[in-house]
């Protein structure tokens, strides 16, 4: 017996006449073009409206020698929020890597707790270093997250540690995971060990430009260890078989609606931690790098972007080459690191910028081939103070 199949037919009106057919009948309820122009209008509004009041509801205490917490490096929204509290405008931001930020000494160690005791003052040198960056991605620091430097004075380091290797500068061919990885330009310049995809590509651009994005990405670095909730939610304990303490959680409730703080006594920083000892006694010997060339350097490209950037912004930029360890250098490596060095000084003399390059610290006060214990940092704040050009630039 063959299957009997059933038309469905349009339903009839009052008058027994077929009713037309509905396009989208099965949609309940129909936006006309006016009405989705409102509905953008909402969705703009609070997306613009909510960072901005984020900032007015949560708590977010600095106070001297602050920088921003370790945990914290990938919190690019925190970082702009940072430099827009500096309201003095005699304040001078120190932008740089882990070297300005300390990487080594806690927050009473650093350059600029050192150059503010020089200075007689808490807050006239501001640490604008972040754990982790290099030039490529200080460009998109730069572009992106510091808006409110305009107009002012800028110390910015120029550590030729990300010239030490086609590793270090991005240049190398195989595929590498490295920091900040959403700060680098994401298509022009190339960068070959960046294998990204286009959709991460693009959706790095697009949280870069888009405040609520990156607003967004301020809470899962604060509030649920650099995780998206869904991650967050999905994390196990470890253990065997795994546990999921976070699955019946409720997330809101991890939201203090307080900036979390660096722990007061840091076991990886200060003088009390282990790390904190000169290079010597790690067992390293002199070591010989793979200088890049500048006209090959994709980081060298990097920092004359961000010198081009803040200098288009009316900002008077200071850039410290250094200190980089040249005790660690192998003798027959050293006339190459001379010869990149002098290149860099001589590039920011032609071009009329203020540069200082002070002379290397004692071998004991390095913790490794960049990075200053912290009388290192004492010695090094001493020495640009006694320095004709850096007062010259401090009173200009």
């Amino acid at each position: 017996m063959a299957a009997e199949v059933q038309t469905l037919k349009p339903a009839a009106d009052s008058k027994g006449a077929a009713a037309p057919p509905v396009p989208f009948g099965v949609n309940e309820v129909r936006l006309s073009g006016r009405h989705w122009l409102i509905c953008c209008a909402i969705l703009g509004a609070v997306m613009w409206l909510l960072p901005a009041a984020w900032k007015q509801l949560e708590e977010f205490s600095t106070g001297p020698d602050y920088r921003i917490p370790y945990e914290l490096s990938r919190d690019y929204w925190l970082y702009a929020r940072r430099l827009g509290q500096v309201r003095n405008p005699e304040s001078i931001f120190l932008l740089g890597d882990s070297v300005i930020w300390g990487e080594y000494v806690l927050p009473d160690g650093t350059l600029s707790h050192f150059l503010n005791q020089q200075a007689g003052a808490q807050d006239k040198f501001i640490n604008g270093g972040l754990n982790g960056l290099f030039p490529l991605a200080q460009q998109g620091l730069v572009a992106y997250y510091s808006p409110t430097l305009h107009r002012r004075k800028v110390i910015l380091e120029c550590n030729l540690l990300w010239m030490t290797s086609p590793k270090a500068d991005l240049s190398s061919d195989k595929e590498d995971q490295f920091n900040h990885s959403r700060l680098v330009p994401q298509f022009r310049p190339r960068i070959p060990c960046y294998k990204a995809n286009a959709n991460e590509r693009l959706g790095a651009v697009i949280e870069n430009l888009v405040e609520f994005l990156s607003w967004i990405g301020h809470l899962q670095n604060a509030y649920f260890g650099q995780k998206s909730i869904p991650s967050w939610t999905l994390e196990d304990d470890g253990r065997s078989p795994p546990g999921y303490p976070n699955s019946y959680k409720n997330p809101l409730a991890q939201i203090s609606m307080r900036v979390p703080s660096a722990p007061v006594d840091d076991a990886q920083r200060g003088p009390r931690s282990p790390r904190h000892r000169p290079w010597t006694e790690a067992g390293q010997g002199p070591t010989r790098f793979d200088w890049v060339p500048r006209d090959a350097s994709l980081q060298w490209a990097g920092f004359r972007e961000v010198v081009r950037t803040l200098r288009d912004r009316g900002n008077d930029v200071l850039v410290l080459v250094g200190p980089f360890n040249e005790h660690m250098i192998a003798d027959d490596n050293r006339a190459a690191f001379r010869e990149l060095h002098d290149g860099v000084v001589s590039w920011l003399r032609e071009n009329r910028i203020a540069a200082i390059a002070p002379d290397v610290l004692p071998s004991e006060l390095y913790a490794d081939a960049s990075h200053p214990l912290t009388h290192g940092y004492e010695l090094l704040a001493q020495k640009l103070y006694a320095d004709e050009t850096f007062r010259s630039w401090l009173t200009r």
